[in-house]
């Protein structure tokens, strides 16, 4: 079944909204309006009455709609004698004139016959009673009149309603239009995206988020083109490095021990990229199963096994721990702690001078080295793969600390401070 397009939708709701009223005004009005009907029919009929002083001015009082009668009593207050008018039985289409008298026995009222309703209104006189009776025309014809305007006053109103409802989704159909057109050529650089919406209202805030996803997914793809350019460059290097010591050896240039010693140490380098990357790709799954969140971990274990680790390589630099117990356990896994610890220490001991302090308290994890501060323009972007930093190429590492970090739900912030840097993990 084909779905109604929105124009369509706007239009049958203008329907259902037209035929409520009209329920409402042309139905349920009315009946509710009969009581004020028939107070104004029973002032209507009383008004005559007061100009009929005798008998013989009834026959001075006919109307097509209106019948009168006036009814003579004896001094015992019974009923001697009844003239009506000569329309009486043409405005009361009943024959029996005692049924007549037997249902108009109280000042003013109402009665039905045969599915017509009668309408009467009395006046006593020091001569008699004074009764105007009439059908039930003179409300349908009120009932008609009221109808007819509510249709006119309803019908001029649902054209100017439709009117305007087809012109604001006829606009809002061609935006949204433009909106579908938009997102259709997102990857399309030739296609005009510029915004010309002239409303500031959710259709123009969908529209700026569009545009601001369509620069991000942009951004994105160039990053990621130069992340795989410079992931290329760091895999080609030592590979040419290595190939180059190989032919060296092959020509006799350089010794076969110093080329094996080479090999290895490229090898390293690119074994710890592919860690590096196979970690990125680890972390991606481990986000989308989120159960690494529920578990917590002894950072501290972890920390002292990676100095140890990196002391071996800095030599000339003094590791200080500073551990509180009771602020040492984190979420996360032994391996994701592991990567953000190592990835930290293997960034310091590049700059570090002489010193690198780790300090764990009040549920935060200081780490510290000497070295000299970060540029303010390399701070902003430290944490973006392969950026240049101070000595050279920060590489994957930061990247991924902020990711795992991130991830953990936890925030990592760098400070300069006197005589080095510090990162702060809370």
């Amino acid at each position: 079944m084909t779905k109604p397009k929105l124009t369509d939708q706007l239009l049958l709701i203008c329907i259902a909204i037209v035929s409520i009223v009209i329920i409402s005004l042309g139905i349920i009005l009315p009946k509710n309006l009969l009581p004020i009907y028939e107070e104004n029919l029973y002032n209507y009929l009383k008004q005559p009455l007061q100009f009929v002083e005798t008998p013989e001015d009834i026959s001075n009082k006919i109307n097509a709609e209106v019948a009168y009668l006036y009814l003579n009593y004896d001094e015992n207050n019974n009923l001697s004698d009844v003239i009506t008018s000569d329309n009486l039985y043409s405005v009361v289409d009943i024959k029996d004139l005692k049924y007549i008298l037997n249902h108009i026995d109280s000042e003013y009222g109402k009665f039905k016959y045969n599915k017509v309703t009668y309408y009467y209104n009395s006046v006593t006189s020091t001569h008699g009673k004074k009764v105007a009776i009439t059908n039930n025309v003179y409300i349908n014809n009120m009932k008609k009149d009221i109808l007819k305007i509510i249709f006119s006053v309803v019908g001029i109103t649902f054209i100017i309603v439709l009117l305007l409802v087809l012109t604001w989704s006829n606009t809002l159909v061609n935006r949204i239009k433009k909106l579908k057109e938009k997102v259709d050529n997102i990857n399309n650089d030739d296609y005009n995206h510029n915004l010309n919406l002239t409303y500031d209202d959710e259709l123009y805030t969908l529209a700026v988020a569009i545009e601001n996803m369509r620069i991000y997914l942009k951004q994105q793809d160039e990053y990621k083109n130069q992340m795989y350019q410079n992931i290329s460059h760091d895999f080609k290097t030592p590979i040419t490095v290595m190939k180059s010591y190989i032919e060296a050896s092959e020509d006799g240039i350089e010794t076969k021990d110093k080329t094996l010693e080479i090999i290895k140490e490229q090898l390293n380098k690119l074994e710890s990229k592919v860690h590096s990357l196979l970690y990125l790709n680890k972390l991606i799954y481990i986000q989308e199963q989120k159960q690494n969140l529920n578990i917590k971990h002894d950072v501290s274990l972890t920390v002292k096994a990676s100095v140890e680790k990196f002391k071996m390589s800095r030599s000339d630099v003094e590791f200080i721990v500073n551990i509180d117990k009771k602020s040492s356990i984190f979420r996360g896994s032994a391996d994701m702690w592991e990567a953000i610890i190592d990835n930290i220490l293997n960034n310091f001991i590049r700059y570090a001078n002489t010193k690198i302090k780790i300090t764990i308290k009040n549920n935060k994890i200081i780490l510290y080295n000497d070295g000299p501060n970060i540029d303010d323009n390399v701070l902003n972007n430290i944490f973006t793969p392969y950026e240049k930093g101070i000595k050279g190429v920060f590489g994957l590492g930061l990247s991924i600390v902020k990711k795992t970090l991130h991830f953990l739900q936890y925030d990592i912030t760098i400070e300069n401070v006197k005589n080095g840097v510090k990162f702060i993990i809370s």
